[in-house]
């Protein structure tokens, strides 16, 4: 994302610098723009991030740079010292990430409703209202998390979805070898079987030991395989438990984006787990593909489960996952991909995304300039 947007602001001519943590401090020009590390800590669960604590450092660059706008895109120390900064540039906060729906409602779901976890981390929602009111803005990437923060006090949201590469992603790509070799590899040897595939990390927030759990029962009454594509944190867990179920291939990590979407086009379905993602960029891949969908009910994923092209459970519930997909597999698989490809043309293009996030920034700059000449 961060490379696509140098080059995209390049291409807009705009000067665009993006200030980071790591381990060391320097400088790297990059695709027409700059990218300035600066010294920080690492998480302390994650030595591969790095984390702003000094807000010297980062304002002695905003002093030179003089930007006019200037995006925060944390939840927490980088977002204060963006907002903290004694210039007058106008200022964005850019939400990637729900931190509720990632960490609490992934671990509490589905004993505890979404809404109950919200109203339980009450408190987050306050400090973020707090923090967010310091920005003349506060951009989302979908229209379902804008309105879900919106809901929960944070002021003046702004959706701005991001975009599938349609030159990588298309049902083109769907390769009849590569289905029965995937297939092949889930142990399932009937070519009629259903083929689900899934993308994602091996992270307690896209819910894949519920997911297999859900596919275990589905898969007693027919032969059917479930394809994981993915690396993470959970990965010895995930594998361990895909060894105990039938027809379940834990594919590992790819990194070819052609092989990925290769993959996405040749399977017969796709299927989700993940309820926190604030857009769910590999459910829209999966439907840029012409695969039809099985995914939650909440967060950026449900934004691509329409019924003429897929099937939505409730977010968490092992149970209603695998009703899903019974009821899928049920219809018929052509009239779905059809509806699937029809819906994927509606789905935005980097382009596209960039293109609305500029326009948002510029306005926001020319308002700037407007009140100093005034």
């Amino acid at each position: 994302y961060v490379h696509q947007k140098l080059e995209a602001a390049a291409k807009a001519g705009i000067t665009m610098t993006i200030i980071a943590p790591g381990p060391a401090d320097r400088r790297e020009s990059r695709l027409g723009g700059e990218i300035v590390w600066v010294r920080s800590p690492v998480l302390p669960f994650d030595h591969r991030y790095h984390l702003f604590a000094r807000k010297k450092p980062v304002h002695a660059i905003l002093d030179e740079l003089q930007p006019d706008v200037i995006e925060g895109s944390s939840t927490w120390r980088g977002a204060w010292i963006a907002r903290g900064w004694a210039g007058n540039a106008r200022r964005a906060l850019f939400l990637h990430q729900d931190p509720v729906a990632v960490y609490p409602q992934s671990f509490l779901s589905p004993a505890l409703k979404a809404e109950r976890v919200d109203q339980l981390f009450a408190g987050f929602w306050r400090y973020l209202a707090k923090l967010s009111a310091g920005f003349d803005l506060t951009v989302a990437p979908s229209a379902v998390f804008a309105r879900r923060l919106e809901r929960l006090g944070v002021a003046r949201a702004a959706a701005c979805p991001l975009g599938v590469d349609r030159a990588l992603f298309g049902p083109e790509r769907r390769n009849d070898g590569l289905r029965l070799k995937m297939l092949s590899e889930c142990g399932v040897s009937d070519p009629a079987a259903p083929l689900f595939v899934a993308v994602s990390r091996h992270h307690p927030e896209k819910r894949l030991p519920m997911m297999m759990r859900a596919f275990a029962t589905f898969s007693i009454a027919r032969p059917a395989a479930l394809y994981l594509i993915g690396d993470g944190p959970m990965w010895r867990s995930v594998a361990a438990q895909a060894k105990k179920i039938r027809g379940v291939a834990v594919a590992g990590p790819v990194t070819d984006r052609g092989l990925i979407a290769a993959k996405l086009a040749s399977a017969d379905y796709f299927v989700h787990g993940g309820a926190a993602e604030t857009f769910g960029l590999v459910v829209a891949e999966a439907l840029a593909s012409g695969v039809p969908i099985v995914a939650p009910d909440l967060g950026g994923a449900s934004e691509f489960v329409h019924p003429a092209w897929g099937e939505a459970y409730r977010a968490g519930d092992a149970a209603a996952l695998g009703a899903a997909l019974t009821r899928i597999v049920a219809r018929d698989r052509r009239a779905l991909a059809l509806a699937a490809r029809a819906g994927g043309r509606h789905i935005s293009a980097p382009g596209d995304h960039f293109g609305k996030l500029f326009s948002i920034y510029a306005a926001l700059a020319n308002d700037r300039r407007d009140r100093a000449a005034a």
